[in-house]
């Protein structure tokens, strides 16, 4: 689909702009410059309030990232569940640190506030969707799953 055609399905939505930025991130797995600039002109914004809104909130990315974003809780549940051995296994696994990108763009792999799961922690998304009670051997049919 072409990114003008992303874009104007939101145009005349109520909190249009933010799902525009949805739609293309969701398309790009990030949030490139020419989409921005495009959806400033769509949404006759400055360019600079939407870089600025795409910035704002921690689900937009506007640097290129892989296809499939791994999150995982930061919290103290989280953490005190065992999150630093899920952390390395997905180290491992993937051959990258957080914050960055596997080198066929398959993967990312991010920190994440509380995604408000606490009672089944440790706790990843992958695109949106949570996986509960996670621990370093779950984290191989996890991943297969997005290969």
């Amino acid at each position: 689909m072409k990114l003008v055609d992303i874009i104007m399905q939101y145009k005349d939505q109520p909190g249009g702009l933010i799902e525009a930025l949805h739609a293309i991130q969701k398309e790009y797995s990030y949030l490139p410059e020419d989409a921005i600039l495009e959806t400033a002109r769509v949404f006759n914004k400055p360019a600079s309030e939407v870089y600025g809104v795409a910035r704002f909130y921690s689900m937009f990315s506007t640097t290129p990232r892989g296809k499939n974003v791994i999150r995982i809780c930061e919290s103290a549940p989280c953490h005190i569940a065992g999150a630093v051995e899920v952390i390395a296994a997905l180290e491992r696994e993937l051959g990258i640190k957080i914050g960055e990108s596997t080198q066929d763009g398959v993967f990312a792999l991010e920190f994440t506030e509380c995604v408000g799961q606490c009672q089944a922690t440790p706790v990843i998304t992958v695109n949106g969707k949570p996986y509960f009670d996670v621990n370093p051997t779950t984290i191989t049919d996890i991943l297969a799953e997005y290969k």
